[in-house]
C-alpha cells in the first residue's frame, strides 16, 4: 500500500488540501484531529497530561487553551506533552494502516503538520507539502481568533521553515492562487505515486538478516 505523507506549516491550506483528498475518495489519517480526541473527556491521554500539567483537565477534557499556556515558549514542558501524546497518535496511525492493508486499499494520506520535525516523512512513499506566500499564510493565521504576530512568529520559530519543507518535498501543493491549482498538483501527485513500481512503504519490510563469515 502507498503512503503519501501530507504536510505544511501553519496557515498554509493543508487541511483544504486533506479534504480535497478525502473527496478524491482517499483515506486520511489527521494526526490533529486524533490528538483532539485523544484529549476529550473519556480520551487516552487525559490522565497523563493532569499528572504531568496538573490544573489543565476542566470536566474531564483537557482545556487547550490552558495546556497551550504551558507549553507555549517553554520547551521543555512542550517535550513532555510530546513525550505522552505521540506514541498514543502513532498507535491510532498504525492501526489506520493496518486496516486499509486489511481492506486491500491502494493509497492512503498521513496528513501530519510535523512530518519532517517528527521523521515522519520515513514511513512515506512520498511527501506532499503545501504551501504558499509569507504574506497570505500570516493573513489566514491572523485571522483566527487568538492569534498575534507574536504568536505566529513563536510558531514558526518552532516549525521547520517552508523553504525547507519545500525543498524536502516530493511533491509540493501551491495553496495561494485558488483551489484549482492545488486540486490538480493533487491529482497529478497521487498518479504520480500509484505508478511508482513496488508494493509501498506498508506494511514495513523486514530488513534481510546476514548469517556469519
Amino acid at each position: 500500500m502507498k503512503v503519501l505523507g501530507l504536510t505544511g506549516s501553519i496557515g498554509m491550506g493543508k487541511s483544504t488540501a486533506a479534504a480535497m483528498l478525502r473527496r478524491l475518495g482517499w483515506p486520511v489519517h489527521d494526526a490533529d484531529a486524533t490528538v483532539h480526541a485523544l484529549m476529550t473527556k473519556g480520551g487516552a491521554a487525559v490522565a497523563a497530561i493532569d499528572g504531568a500539567f496538573p490544573g489543565v483537565v476542566m470536566d474531564g477534557a483537557v482545556s487547550r487553551p490552558e495546556l497551550g499556556k504551558r507549553v507555549f515558549g517553554d520547551a521543555a514542558a512542550l517535550r513532555r506533552l510530546e513525550a505522552i501524546l505521540h506514541p498514543l497518535v502513532r498507535a491510532q496511525e498504525k492501526a489506520f494502516l493496518r486496516r486499509h492493508v486489511l481492506r486491500g486499499t491502494r493509497l492512503v494520506v498521513l496528513d501530519i503538520p510535523l512530518l519532517f520535525e517528527t521523521n515522519g516523512d520515513k514511513r512515506c512513499d512520498a511527501v506532499a507539502v503545501v504551501s504558499c506566500p509569507a504574506f497570505l499564510q500570516a493573513q489566514r493565521v491572523l485571522r483566527r481568533p487568538g492569534q498575534s504576530p507574536a504568536r505566529l512568529a513563536a510558531i514558526r520559530a518552532q516549525q521547520m521553515a517552508d523553504f525547507e519543507k519545500r525543498r524536502r518535498a516530493d511533491f509540493i501543493i501551491p495553496s495561494g492562487t485558488g483551489k484549482g491549482p492545488a486540486l490538480k498538483k493533487l491529482k497529478l501527485a497521487l498518479v504520480s505515486l500509484l505508478s511508482q513500481p513496488g508494493p509501498g512503504a506498508w506494511p514495513p519490510r523486514p530488513k534481510p538478516r546476514y548469517g556469519h563469515a
